[in-house]
């Protein structure tokens, strides 16, 4: 009997120490990483977007002054010209017969002139003995004068036809690029039709439709642009000018703005252009929209307040007022300046949770309370 009480006193003195030695130490808290931005309260800016292309300020459109078939085209889409450079060359064979057939009609109308000059001074000498009436002197008078005339009409009438055979011709009246076309060989156009569109590169202005509920914003906002080619190359502009009516269609008004230092800009390149103007009223709070959560139906934010001087936080809920939206952000009031306010993973936070702060969040935390 002794013997069993010494086994089981051993045996449980053998488990007890086993006990001891499975209980490990409790395990280490584990908390949720945050990303956090601090209430900062501003004049509240509307900013925005526009897209439109890079045009040139001065751009002509060439066409003939005569109608007439295209026989040669020396020029292509993108290539550039100086003024007077050949672009395109008509059939000029109409207008080398009417050339010559108003040569001979000033030869015919010069000959007649000068048969009635001759006419006249010979009644001239005739007069002198009373053989010629006053009204036969009258008639031959008033004949000279009319031959005369038209010996001038007919050229004048020469010139315009040695000016129809020089338009003909198709120049640049200017230097620049070709940025559109309308013509091929073989093609007949009219007189006056727009068939070169030459653009003057050296000042290129970015072009933009604005609607007429953005109009009054826009002029009084501070442009900022970029292209599509160089999205990291912003740059300044200032508004050059701005339609006085609303296009019939789609009801805006075309901009034109001019880059504030000059820049060589791509004709035809896209651009996107961005305004940025100030809103009257109280400061507000501009902060991702993923931060807004709800409280009862109500807008609201949890925020994060640091704990001792390790970065790790307490979230809470609280209530604000949402004052507008600007693309990605959302305008806020009713926390203190400097509320840090969790921006991401709204969903997975309850009151009191502790959380880990970044290292920027934290610093600013300790810079705020330090003496």
């Amino acid at each position: 009997m002794k013997t069993f009480i010494g086994k089981a006193a051993i045996a449980a003195t053998i488990v007890a120490l086993l006990s001891a030695c499975s209980q490990s130490a409790p395990p280490a808290e584990t908390l949720r990483p945050v990303r956090t931005v601090q209430l900062q309260y501003t004049n509240a800016r509307e900013t925005s977007r526009y897209f439109g292309s890079v045009q040139a300020r001065h751009e002509v459109n060439q066409a003939f002054r005569v109608a007439g078939k295209v026989l040669e085209r020396r020029v292509d889409v993108g290539q550039t010209v100086r003024e007077g450079d050949v672009l395109a060359i008509l059939d000029e064979t109409d207008y080398r017969l009417a050339e010559e057939a108003a040569r001979q009609q000033r030869a015919a109308a010069t000959a007649r002139a000068r048969q009635a000059e001759s006419d006249w001074q010979r009644l001239q000498a005739l007069k002198h003995d009373g053989s010629v009436s006053d009204f036969d002197d009258e008639h031959a008078q008033s004949t000279l004068t009319t031959a005369r005339a038209a010996a001038e009409a007919e050229g004048r009438h020469l010139e315009l036809a040695r000016n129809q055979v020089v338009y003909t011709v198709l120049r640049a009246s200017s230097g620049g690029v070709v940025t559109g076309m309308t013509l091929e060989v073989g093609q007949v156009v009219a007189a006056g039709q727009p068939v070169i569109a030459i653009a003057n590169q050296g000042e290129p202005e970015i072009v933009v439709d604005v609607p007429e509920a953005h109009l009054t914003s826009f002029k009084n906002s501070h442009y900022t642009a970029w292209l599509a080619s160089a999205p990291d190359e912003k740059f300044e502009l200032t508004l050059r000018e701005i339609s006085g009516e609303a296009a019939a269609q789609t009801r805006t008004y075309r901009a034109r703005l001019k880059a504030a230092s000059p820049r060589a800009l791509p004709l035809g390149s896209s651009a996107t252009l961005v305004t940025e103007h100030e809103v009257g009223g109280a400061p507000l709070a501009s902060i991702p929209a993923t931060a807004i959560t709800q409280d009862k139906g109500a807008p609201a934010l949890w925020t994060a307040r640091p704990v001792g001087n390790e970065p790790i936080g307490t979230v809470q809920l609280a209530k604000v007022s949402v004052h507008g939206y600007r693309n990605d952000m959302v305008l806020v009031s009713g926390l203190p300046a400097g509320t840090f306010v969790v921006t991401a993973g709204v969903q997975k936070m309850s009151p009191g949770l502790r959380v880990a702060l970044p290292a920027a969040a934290h610093a600013a935390y300790l810079s705020q309370v330090a003496p």
